[in-house]
């Protein structure tokens, strides 16, 4: 699980595994979400309130650059 960036205490990383469309997987304290990055899209969320999936949100459009590269990076050397 090749961790992205670290923010907040919030972790955001892909799994080995994962498949299109680009997405990003977040977690912080036994919480959970998912979010598409174009369009950036809640795909779904486990114990996250709104005002962390806000926080959330931000954070992967500040960095939507940063996880595109390290997704192509990680899943086209493969």
């Amino acid at each position: 699980m090749p961790t992205v960036f670290l923010k907040n205490g919030y972790r955001l990383f892909f799994y080995g595994n994962d498949h299109r469309p680009v997405h990003i997987h977040i977690e912080k304290d036994g919480k959970t979400a998912k979010f598409y990055i174009d369009p950036i899209a809640l795909v779904k969320s486990d114990k996250f309130n709104s005002s962390e999936i806000k926080e959330i949100r931000k954070l992967v459009i500040e960095e939507k650059n940063l996880i595109n590269k390290k997704w192509y990076e990680f899943f086209n050397n493969k």
